[in-house]
């Protein structure tokens, strides 16, 4: 996986700012906030708030020493790019799930629409209820044929799945 990617996935997860420090990270061992913040320009405050949220997602790792002098600790920030395809394969697990469930949810009901308003869809146990009109507006609901949303999730699942079982 490239630097490129690499770099994708942390603006998606903190912006141009997260892309500045992961660059200034991929060429240092390791560098403290103070030292991220001064060499990209970055407000020290949210140096700390991005790092922190690539952090959630194993991207960049801290190490904490405590100074002898103020009692605060430092840390010391590390990319980690070998830490990318880990988390691309979980994320794919992830949306596996959703889009499995979403497909179970909608091959399981039977759904209705608001032709008045577009307020949406809704399944038959809650028409059923407010006999046929529409929860949000009381207009009057019609059959919703969704078996192109079925084919397309079982396209995109299928698809998703080929995908994972090559990694």
């Amino acid at each position: 996986m490239g630097k490129d990617l690499l770099y994708d996935v942390i603006l998606k997860i903190g912006g141009e700012d997260a892309v500045k420090l992961a660059k200034e990270l991929q060429g240092r061992k390791q560098a403290t906030e103070d030292d991220l913040s001064k060499a990209t320009g970055i407000k020290l405050n949210d140096v700390r708030k991005i790092l922190f949220k690539v952090h959630c997602f194993s991207l960049v790792t801290s190490e904490s020493i405590q100074d002898n002098k103020t009692g605060w600790l430092i840390f010391y920030w590390r990319l980690q790019a070998d830490r990318l395809e880990s988390l691309i394969r979980t994320q794919k697990r992830r949306i596996l799930e959703k889009i499995e469930a979403r497909l179970d949810f909608e091959k399981n009901h039977d759904f209705y629409y608001c032709k008045n308003n577009h307020c949406g869809k809704f399944p038959f146990e809650e028409v059923v209820e407010s006999i046929f009109h529409c929860p949000k507006c009381g207009g009057e609901l019609v059959h919703f044929d969704n078996s192109r949303v079925v084919a397309t999730l079982e396209s995109k699942l299928n698809a998703l799945l080929e995908e994972v079982k090559r990694e």
